[in-house]
């Protein structure tokens, strides 16, 4: 593990709200702090309703965590532009993180604790 990189699991019950609706819900999410950076919250693939998500063109690298895949979150009302992101083939360092969705919070997109 890198020195400013941590990742544990996250405590209780995490979900992404959507306009509202809940479109990740789960007891087995990770939460990564990266140095001064507010903590992220990893949902496990499994727990996120994938039908609102559509695959983005954007990419980014971190020379920490490797390559990041972005995706879109299709609602009635709204797409939020590469709203989410998953290292699909994450550095050795930070393993936990594959199959592993976080989301951006922004106006419409929250991420908390129940």
């Amino acid at each position: 593990m890198l020195k400013h990189i941590t990742i544990r699991p996250a405590t209780g019950t995490w979900v992404v709200r959507v306009g509202g609706a809940v479109i990740a819900e789960s007891t087995k999410a990770l939460e990564l702090s990266e140095g001064e950076l507010p903590a992220v919250i990893y949902f496990p693939r499994s727990d996120v309703a994938m039908a609102f998500l559509e695959p983005s063109d954007y990419r980014t690298t971190c020379q920490y965590k490797g390559d990041a895949n972005y995706f879109d979150i299709v609602s009635r009302s709204k797409t939020y532009k590469a709203a989410v992101w998953s290292y699909e083939e994450p550095s050795d360092d930070v393993a936990e993180i594959k199959d592993h969705l976080a989301f951006y919070v922004q106006d419409g997109v929250t991420v908390e604790q129940v």
